[in-house]
């Protein structure tokens, strides 16, 4: 399990993909009932792929390809209000995990899928030729829902940092590999990706 210690965002964890399977990056949507979100997933067009899982005293959880394949994963939200600091990150200024990003070759349906599943609201933000929808969670993560540039589904999660050159000098340093150098996505935002030495892709971006 991961603590970014960033006081912000989310958390996460590094585990072991299954025999054959490549380096993923999959992101999880808080739900208080992961059975039900499950059924409605399915119900929407989404497949099982890991059923509900209960880990005591540690997780529960369930992992659904929607009907696009991008696997998103659900994770069970503490019942009681005091328990709602549980699994965030501990206070610190370490680089945020605060945005994801959801891309296949048929955004717009998928803009719909998780609309109806998660009442997300989800804007076009009309760049030309390119499908791209920015997601308003109702909580303090954001993230995208947009088309991939292979048509194939893909799931992206995003660092805040302060100076993107620094950090993909800083990863290849350690022995990752520099994928997407910074570009600019908007007005005032620029990106990049790297790869870590296992193959895992992470994005980073930076707010000017």
């Amino acid at each position: 399990m991961v603590d970014t210690h960033a006081g912000r965002g989310i958390n996460g964890g590094f585990g072991r993909t299954h025999a054959g399977q490549p380096s993923n990056v999959a992101v999880y949507a808080g739900v208080p009932d992961v059975k039900a979100a499950l059924k409605k997933a399915e119900s929407l067009g989404a497949k099982t792929v890991v059923p509900f899982t209960e880990i005591p005293n540690i997780v529960t959880f369930a992992l659904f390809a929607d009907p696009q394949g991008a696997v998103v994963g659900l994770v069970q939200t503490p019942e009681n209000q005091q328990d709602q600091s549980a699994g965030r990150p501990s206070g610190g200024d370490n680089a945020a995990v605060d945005y994801f990003e959801i891309l296949s070759g048929d955004p717009k349906k998928a803009w719909d899928f998780y609309a109806k599943l998660f009442d997300w609201k989800v804007s076009d933000t009309n760049t030309e030729g390119f499908v791209y929808g920015m997601v308003d969670t109702g909580a303090e993560v954001s993230g995208g829902i947009g088309a991939s540039q292979d048509g194939k589904p893909r799931v992206n999660v995003y660092a805040a940092v302060g100076d993107l050159k620094k950090y993909l000098a800083k990863a290849e340093s350690l022995g990752g590999k520099t994928i997407v150098p910074p570009m600019k996505v908007g007005e005032n935002t620029e990106m990049a990706h790297f790869a870590d030495p296992q193959g895992t892709w992470l994005g980073i971006y930076v707010r000017t």
